[in-house]
């Protein structure tokens, strides 16, 4: 069984909007608040865990660092809810995505290098590799679904897919 390859991509709003939202603090204006002395991002990612009477939760995910090339093998989605990943530890990391649909569409996966300081939502259905990191082990503070029904649909590649610079 051949690899496919697949280059990584800057993360950008842009390129990423098919598959969710990308907050970059970096790039938002805050509110000053409590005298002046707090920076307030208000409403940053757009959840949406209520369907199917879901609420949010509240996750930290620590994650092993991984080396490039890496190879993936399959990918998950979430059809009752979003996902978002917030990166605690500013280190680079990677995503890897294809849009959301009912089956997944191994043509139309794509990877992106999401810097330490870039935070991503997933919308409703998207799949998506689990977080990948770099440099270091490092946390992410994870906003998802939790509730009834089953919202975790995986699948096996039907060929391994190589992840490079």
């Amino acid at each position: 069984m051949n690899n496919h390859v697949l280059q990584l991509e800057p993360l950008t709003a842009e390129a990423f909007r098919p598959y969710g939202t990308v907050v970059d603090t970096g790039e938002t204006s805050p509110v000053l608040i409590n005298d002046g002395n707090t920076q307030k991002f208000a409403n940053l990612l757009p959840l949406d865990c209520e369907h199917q009477d879901g609420r949010v939760a509240v996750h930290l995910y620590r994650s092993i660092a991984r080396e490039l090339p890496l190879t993936v093998h399959g990918l998950e989605r979430h059809p009752l809810g979003s996902q978002a990943f917030w990166p605690l530890s500013n280190r680079p990391y990677i995503v890897v995505v294809a849009p959301p649909d009912p089956s997944l569409d191994e043509s139309a996966i794509c990877a992106f290098l999401a810097s330490g300081s870039q935070a991503i939502q997933y919308h409703r259905g998207t799949w998506h590799h689990y977080q990948i990191s770099l440099e270091t082990d490092s946390d992410y503070l994870v906003l998802d679904r939790e509730g009834p029904g089953d919202n975790c649909d995986e699948v096996t590649l039907s060929q391994p897919l190589t992840i490079t610079r």
